[in-house]
């Protein structure tokens, strides 16, 4: 899978670990997920309506 171009992003919430998930959402088709430790590492790719889908039962979840 090509990610060149990959703008990585993490949440505002994020401390200053460095131990965050990093996310790539502004490729056509396909949405990068890393680990901010490792940027040079394995990335997981996801479809933009798999990725919405994990983001929107995660947040469900994260609310309770």
């Amino acid at each position: 899978m090509e990610l060149t171009g990959a703008i990585w992003r993490k949440s505002s919430r994020s401390g200053t670990q460095g131990d965050c998930v990093e996310v790539a959402d502004n490729l056509a088709g396909v949405v990068g997920v890393r680990d901010s430790k490792d940027p040079a590492g394995p990335v997981l790719t996801f479809t933009p309506d798999a990725w919405r889908a994990f983001v929107r039962v995660r947040g469900s979840r994260a609310s309770r």
